[in-house]
């Protein structure tokens, strides 16, 4: 690590971009092949294969199917005992395809990842490119961290696509259940006392959740929607289901919440005599937790590249993501990194073809080379080192957050 102290972060910088330029055509190549033939969660096996083979013929040591995830995979470059970890997402959403601009976040990482590639052992790092699928649904960062894929990693950043830049907010935690109520058909009107009646089953739990609603934390938020309630008017519902999710400000205060909305679900089959089936789908996903210190290098380098990037309140929380159980974990960030999409928001059909516009793919190498720089902060500067590598020596083993981390 020789030249960290000498080399000057302007002269790294221009390094940096150098590489960009020469692989923004690859990395934009990529970008769009991903938004082309969109994947679900766990199933993005093309994708997964596209990013391993540009990397590794970049000269990255890459695994692939690690934790036991057929679409999960790590790539390496570099030897130093900093280990900065990039998440890079690409799965899609049914349906809408890459409506939340996942082609521009995994793209956007395989461009910070290379960037930094070739400065790794001059600057005592070690880039690790996480592949990190079904952020949408499921959470394949959750059952990474469980696999110690993260174990090693002192610092951790991805960028998301967004009509707009900011950085520092937060995410809501969330959990998701399938809701299933069994009960016994009966003819509605010559036998109606012979039935026992699912839907009213699921009718009551909503009427429930909805009392809830004034008792709920700030924050709070509950959805869901029926998917089965019957198949004719004359026969009493011998099966309901019905997906649902629930979502708070904190992990701690989404336990309360499951707790209170499973006892409504609860109610529906006391009262009808129904038997109710609850399963989990997928991992819970924890509060975004974003690390100052990193925040403020990468809003400084996005605004060197010129960027509109906004600081925002860590109190303001939109969506949930996997990448908040990771935030508990391991210092990191998720910025949001923006470009022109009309009227629409992610999650739109209308977002989807605004993905692979000039804009979309400005973000994709603006969002890589202000990853790359951030950990060009993180690398060179004294503080900022000992600090991430203090913390990971002490690091204990990753479980899952149960509690509101304090402010700091």
């Amino acid at each position: 690590m020789t030249t960290t102290a000498t080399t000057p972060l302007d002269l790294l910088r221009a390094r940096t971009r150098d590489t960009v330029t020469r692989r923004q055509d690859d990395v934009l190549a990529l970008s769009r092949q991903l938004h082309a033939d969109p994947e679900l969660a766990y199933e993005e096996h093309r994708a997964a294969r596209r990013i391993t083979d540009l990397v590794e013929a970049a000269g990255f040591d890459v695994t692939r199917g690690v934790c036991d995830l057929p679409t999960a995979f790590t790539a390496t470059a570099g030897s130093g005992d900093l280990v900065i970890g990039i998440c890079a997402e690409y799965d899609a959403l049914p349906g809408i395809g890459h409506a939340c601009g996942h082609n521009v976040n995994g793209a956007a990482s395989v461009t910070a990842a290379l960037a930094l590639a070739p400065l790794a052992d001059e600057l005592g790092l070690t880039v690790k490119l996480l592949g990190t699928p079904a952020e949408e649904s499921g959470g394949g960062k959750v059952d990474m961290l469980r696999g110690g894929a993260f174990d090693d990693v002192a610092a951790a950043m991805m960028v998301h696509a967004a009509p707009s830049d900011s950085v520092g907010m937060s995410s809501l935690a969330i959990s998701s259940w399938q809701v299933g109520y069994t009960g016994r058909a009966a003819h509605a009107a010559a036998m109606p006392e012979r039935g026992v009646n699912a839907a009213d089953a699921m009718m009551i739990a909503q009427v429930a959740i909805a009392a809830y609603r004034q008792q709920m934390r700030p924050g709070a938020v509950v959805s869901g929607f029926v998917t089965s309630g019957g198949e004719a008017a004359n026969v009493i519902p011998a099966r309901t289901t019905a997906d649902y999710d629930c979502r708070a400000v904190t992990h701690e205060e989404l336990r309360e919440l499951q707790a209170r909305v499973r006892a409504c679900f609860e109610a529906g089959a006391l009262a009808t005599g129904a038997e109710l089936a609850l399963e989990a789908v997928g991992n819970d996903y924890a509060d975004l937790r974003q690390d100052l210190a990193m925040g403020r290098s990468y809003l400084a380098a996005a605004r060197a590249l010129g960027r509109d990037a906004k600081a925002e309140d860590p109190s303001i929380r939109g969506g949930s993501t996997d990448m908040g159980n990771v935030s508990h974990h391991v210092p990191a960030i998720h910025p949001m990194i923006g470009y022109d999409c009309g009227d629409t928001i992610m999650h739109n059909p209308e977002f989807t073809r605004y993905g692979t516009t000039p804009q979309a793919d400005r973000a994709v190498l603006d969002g890589g080379l202000a990853m790359a720089w951030t950990a060009l902060d993180l690398a060179t500067d004294p503080d900022h080192r000992t600090t991430l590598l203090s913390r990971l020596a002490t690091r204990s083993p990753y479980q899952e957050p149960t509690a509101t981390p304090s402010a700091g």
